[in-house]
């Protein structure tokens, strides 16, 4: 049986399992799988954005020392681009926009364009390169307006069916199928805080900024990146922004129009190879406590191993960052440690961000 043939098999599974989905007559009565019930469910949810934006380059005139002797140049120049994207609207009511960062860094202005085809001026409320999200607000009458539901990213699967909606290469909006890859990804070199889906589901140029959805038509992360070697499109390897981490951004973008992280004074690293053989064992360590900090106020010591964050089961050092450095300044986090084999628990709250205390991962 052909790789194609066995994940067809699957996909039609996983649908007829599906309540969020349904089935249609075929040519001889009986009935066939469909996707199309939660494609129309979440597509309308899914924009198009236009982006006009001034980017500065080097002058290739300033790199001929003749033309630099004689001639006053700049070394850069700036001019006006245009690109397009992809975003989604998870408030209609104040039509907000949740996109990739990198789709409106350095915006002079944004169109969306709705599904049935309504053109809206669009206001950048706030970006964060740490993450690549960033929230548009649609400007003048937003009525009828569809806003996804989002879904808890904590929760889905390696395997889980995903559909991922965007607009690849500017031809318009462009529905995909695939499954979770991985979860977790991370060292990508994209961003500052990374803890990407991995899915197969087709994502090219223009995908950036759109969803990632499972069959229950909930929005599970923000499409924003792609492995692809030479340049080209889609090899089966893209990767989104678990929501959960977007919705954390959105909140401080809306309010503050920054994100305002902070840290809570801890080095933090991975577990050592011995506690890392051990068979579902999960966590990270702290390396280091900084005196006077949050965290040695709150009682905790170099060697404790972080377990969960707010009651989340921590599974590596760079998703305890993304929790304690998306946190608002000012708030606390409830911390579970284990210490010689027994179980703690700390309420930390999170302070400004200081100094590195090493060269390791600081929180």
């Amino acid at each position: 049986m052909g790789r194609p043939f066995a994940r067809a098999l699957l996909l039609c599974a996983a649908i007829m399992w599906s309540p969020a989905l349904a089935q249609v007559p075929d040519i001889r009565g009986g009935q066939i799988p469909t996707l199309a019930p939660v494609v129309k469910e979440t597509t309308p949810s899914v924009v198009n954005i236009s982006v006009h934006a001034r980017v500065k380059e080097d002058n290739p005139l300033y790199r001929d020392p003749v033309f630099r002797e004689f001639f006053d140049l700049p070394k850069q120049l700036e001019k006006e681009v245009q690109a397009t994207g992809s975003g989604v609207i998870v408030d209609a009511e104040r039509g907000y926009v949740l996109t990739a960062n990198h789709v409106v860094a350095q915006i002079s202005k944004a169109q969306v364009t709705t599904k049935d085809g309504r053109k809206f001026d669009a206001k950048l409320v706030g970006r964060d390169p740490a993450t690549d999200i960033a929230v548009l607000q649609l400007q003048g009458s937003k009525g009828n307006l569809k806003a996804i539901p989002l879904s808890d990213s904590d929760r889905i699967e390696v395997g889980d069916f995903v559909i991922a909606i965007g607009n690849p290469f500017g031809l318009g909006q462009t529905v995909t199928s695939g499954i979770v890859s991985a979860l977790g990804r991370t060292g990508l070199g994209k961003q500052g805080y990374e803890d990407f889906i991995q899915t197969d589901a087709s994502i090219n140029p223009g995908n950036s900024g759109g969803a990632l959805v499972n069959l229950k038509g909930q929005l599970i992360g923000i499409n924003t990146a792609i492995i692809s070697p030479g340049g080209g499109g889609n090899v089966g390897i893209g990767f989104a922004v678990p929501i959960n981490m977007a919705r954390r951004v959105m909140e401080q973008l809306v309010q503050y129009g920054e994100v305002r992280r902070g840290q809570i004074g801890i080095s933090i690293r991975e577990l050592g190879s011995d506690l890392a053989a051990k068979e579902g064992y999960q966590g990270a360590l702290i390396g280091e406590v900084a005196g006077g900090s949050p965290a040695e106020k709150a009682g905790l010591q170099k060697g404790d191993v972080v377990k969960a964050v707010d009651g989340i089961p921590i599974r590596s050092a760079a998703q305890l960052r993304n929790l304690i450095g998306l946190t608002r300044l000012g708030g606390r986090v409830e911390l579970r440690i284990e210490r010689n084999g027994t179980v703690h628990s700390a309420s930390v709250e999170v302070g400004p961000a200081k100094a590195p205390l090493r060269r390791t991962a600081d929180q």
